[in-house]
């Protein structure tokens, strides 16, 4: 982690300033291993920091070896003394992670200037080093394991919470610490809601059935979608399956170093305009997992991110008809120097409730 501490260093001396502020609780523990709900980061030309109250020093202590625990009783003012001491000119803060009261209260307290910066270290993040692989790629096999345990469930009657609830507690039995987000399960027309909430309505003949669900595992997510269908298919629950399978089976192939984002999303979106079914698709292709469940890169229509290898993303087309239902087919990727590690290994051949 040292070479990180002075890229960042590095960035944060480009930007004018002498120290760097980290309020963010994720970057907090990406940098210093910290779990903790309460502190603040300190990196500077002489020291590297975690400032924390008593509640959480002996913790502090354990997880963050390399890096000087302060306890403090009041974060401003700690800041404050340490812009002091050492002489800062300009402090770096993260401008997304602060409040608008918090910043104001910060200039009439620090008698440095303030430099407001944007994702110094997300985009250090966008690069997982093998332990962090490692960690997702088990939170993808428990809820691979958790997928393959519940499809025996899976029947007319049941409803979309009992199966959100059986997915959590497989999951968690397996060894995840807790879900990335909660699980989305949605049948009949409710599958055509991305974003649907599990609720009461049963599982009928008919219905297709989107699951979209994850885990964490020693703080790292995994997401990933499959949908199944209701009893016997019929030719237009075939049409949009096999659609949002090729292009979710090309968009994966496209998945390498050198891409884009925008590149690999337009691999998929191509696809399902031409066949018709363009409005459909109304959401980007994927984004990047790691320590949350949504961070850079973007496979989107906007994003130029060039993908590298050790970024980590999704990849999950989707077609939703209002009225009728939706197909949403997720996997975990990991970008490699010769293409991808695909890290779901649940099949993708549509299952048939019968």
């Amino acid at each position: 982690m040292s070479k990180t501490i002075e890229g960042i260093l590095s960035r944060v001396r480009e930007l004018g300033a002498q120290a760097f502020v980290v309020t963010s609780p994720v970057n907090r523990r990406y940098l210093t291993g910290f779990t903790g709900s309460a502190g603040t980061v300190w990196i500077s030309e002489s020291k590297r920091a975690l400032l924390t109250d008593f509640r959480y020093i002996e913790q502090a202590k354990g997880q963050c070896p390399g890096w000087e625990i302060i306890e403090i009783d009041e974060m401003e003012q700690a800041i404050a003394r340490l812009i002091s001491a050492e002489g800062v000119k300009a402090v770096a803060i993260e401008a997304s992670h602060v409040t608008v009261h918090q910043f104001k209260s910060w200039q009439k307290a620090f008698s440095a200037e303030i430099i407001e910066t944007e994702g110094i270290v997300e985009k250090v993040r966008m690069i997982k080093t093998p332990d962090e692989i490692e960690k997702i790629r088990r939170a993808a096999a428990i809820a691979d394991h958790a997928f393959a345990q519940i499809l025996p469930l899976l029947r007319p009657g049941v409803t979309e919470l009992e199966i959100a609830l059986e997915l959590e507690f497989t999951m968690r039995k397996a060894g995840a610490s807790g879900v990335s987000f909660r699980p989305i399960v949605a049948t009949g027309e409710r599958s055509a809601l991305p974003h649907a909430e599990p609720g009461n309505r049963v599982f009928a003949n008919g219905d297709f059935v989107v699951m979209d669900f994850g885990c964490v595992f020693e703080g790292y997510c995994s997401d990933m979608t499959r949908t199944v269908l209701i009893g016997e298919p019929t030719e237009e629950h075939m049409v949009i399956y096999d659609l949002v399978l090729r292009a979710q089976l090309e968009s994966l192939a496209a998945v390498k170093p050198g891409v884009t984002g925008r590149q690999v999303d337009s691999v998929a979106r191509d696809i399902i305009a031409d066949a018709g079914y363009g409005q459909y698709f109304g959401h980007g292709l994927g984004h990047g997992v790691g320590l949350e469940i949504h961070e850079r890169p973007r496979l989107s229509q906007k994003d130029e991110t060039v993908l590298e290898p050790g970024m980590v993303v999704t990849v999950e087309p989707g077609v939703y008809l209002p009225g009728f239902g939706g197909v949403r087919i997720e996997d975990l990727v990991v970008v490699t120097e010769s293409g991808r590690e695909i890290l779901s290994s649940t099949f993708k051949e549509l299952y048939v409730v019968e």
